[in-house]
């Protein structure tokens, strides 16, 4: 459940993200200004990785004993909170590419996880 949680975050973080210079004007008429505020990005950003990494444990610990899920994750999130170390024009494509990683990090989790809800309680042996 929490990968799946983490799929939909990162998602609607992504979205936000790509999205906020075309709704930029219309967030003070609405009260909702904070949503363009880098420290909203970098909280939310960090509950993302709070649950991620939580995901991630649970499922090594639980299932399937592998890291690089984690791993994945980890490097999508390093790639989204520095982003804004980059010009405008390549923060679009930096979203993307760590979106697509803490994506991928929670389907491999969520993959492995299944794979190895069958196995014996000596581990997993679907490799």
């Amino acid at each position: 459940m929490l990968d799946r949680l983490g799929i939909t975050a990162t998602s609607l973080c992504a979205l936000h993200c790509i999205l906020l210079p075309v709704i930029l004007p219309a967030l003070p008429l609405l009260g909702l200004s904070f949503l363009a505020d880098h420290a909203w990005e970098h909280v939310f950003l960090l509950v993302t990785g709070i649950l991620g990494s939580i995901a991630m444990f649970s499922g090594f610990k639980r299932y399937h004993r592998r890291l690089y899920p984690f791993y994945l994750l980890m490097i999508g999130l390093v790639v989204y909170w520095l982003k804004h170390d980059f010009s405008e024009q390549v923060q679009p494509l930096m979203i993307v590419i760590g979106a697509t990683f803490i994506v991928a990090a929670h389907i491999i989790n969520i993959r492995l996880c299944n794979a190895c809800k069958t196995c014996t309680d000596e581990g997993c042996s679907a490799e």
